[in-house]
Parts: structure tokens; sequence; C-alpha cells
């Protein structure tokens, strides 16, 4: 055997196991993108996985689950410090968190979290189902001069702040929802599954 046959042999030797190597991922990858939830399964309540490692200081993103939003915000020390101040905390119609449902036991705390840096809420206004407006404290806004940062809910005027809590005096009635989340690590958070009993 001369030496171009056996270069011509490890040719189609290598050609043919990559073109077979093809194969198998096209075979395979419709099996691998069954174990997949579809849409119409995370609609129904599948859990959601969020990766927060990119979220900077004050800034907040938002993942779906079970058909709502649900937004994560990333806080910082002087935001977690106005959380704790009296004005604001005179202002609150449930500073404290008292009505049980609209939290897990586990974010039942002044920064209704789990980590004190990441607020978890779903972000429809307990009034009426109108989602709210992120307005941070340097915002254009007409909010007030002693705004500190939090949601304004546009449709009926319903304030809350970064921890979820409703202001006194407005239409909507509670704080908002924070749902059931745990995380995987310091970087992502699953969004669905309770920290301590597992998925809702």
């Amino acid at each position: 055997m001369g030496v171009d046959d056996k270069s011509k042999r490890r040719f189609l030797v290598a050609s043919t196991s990559v073109v077979g190597a093809v194969g198998v991922g096209f075979a395979v990858w419709p099996f691998l993108a069954s174990l997949k939830p579809s849409a119409k399964t995370q609609a129904a309540g599948a859990p959601v996985e969020a990766d927060i490692s990119q979220l900077e200081d004050g800034q907040q993103m938002t993942v779906e689950w079970r058909g709502k939003p649900v937004w994560i915000v990333k806080r910082t020390e002087k935001i977690l410090a106005d959380l704790k101040s009296d004005p604001l905390i005179a202002k609150l119609s449930d500073p404290d968190s008292s009505v049980t449902d609209q939290q897990p036991a586990y974010a039942q705390n002044p920064n209704r979290s789990i980590k004190a840096e990441y607020l978890v809420v779903i972000g429809i206004c307990t009034h009426l189902g109108c989602s709210p407006t992120y307005v941070k404290e340097n915002d254009p806004h007409d909010l007030g001069s002693d705004w500190v940062g939090g949601f304004f809910c546009p449709c009926h005027g319903s304030f809350f702040d970064l921890a979820g809590r409703v202001f006194s005096g407005v239409p909507a009635p509670t704080n908002l929802v924070v749902p059931p989340h745990t995380y995987l690590s310091d970087t992502r958070i699953l969004v669905g599954i309770d920290q301590d009993k597992g998925a809702a």
C-alpha cells in the first residue's frame, strides 16, 4: 500500500467520523430538547432559573413564572439602610410583613428576602393587577423630594418601597407578593422552588 493510499484512508476515516458525529448530534438533539419544560409547562408553574451574575447595583431584571413577571432587584447598601429608616417605615401600611401569605416565612423580615441584597417579588400590584414601575431615587420623577426609590403603580397611584412593602393610604391593600424561591449558587436563583419545602 502506497503513501497516497494511507493518506486517502486516513482522510476517509476522519471524514466519516465527523459526518457520523454530526448525525448523532442531529439524532440526539430532539431528545434533549424534549427534556426542557415547554412554554405551557412553565406557564403552569414549572420553576424558572434566573442568572443574576450580570445584575448591577440598583438594577432590576424580570423573569416570567406562572405567566407573571417576577422582579429581581440588586439593592445597594444605601437602599438597605433606607429600608430601615424611620421616615420610610412611618409611611408603610405593613412594615413588618404581618400578612403572612404575602411572602414565605424565610422572607418575613425587614428586607423581605433570603439574601439582603436581592429583592425577589411578583411585579403585580395587589390592588387590581396592574404592573407598577420601578422608579429609582435618582430617576426623573414627581413622586416627592423624599422619594428614596421603589415601585409606583400608574393605574391607581399605589406606592411600594424596595422591599415591596405597600405605603399607607393607597388603593393597594397589601405588600407585593414574594414568590417561593431558592438560591442554587451566588449567581443563580430558582423561582418556584420553596427554600424550605420544595416546589410550590
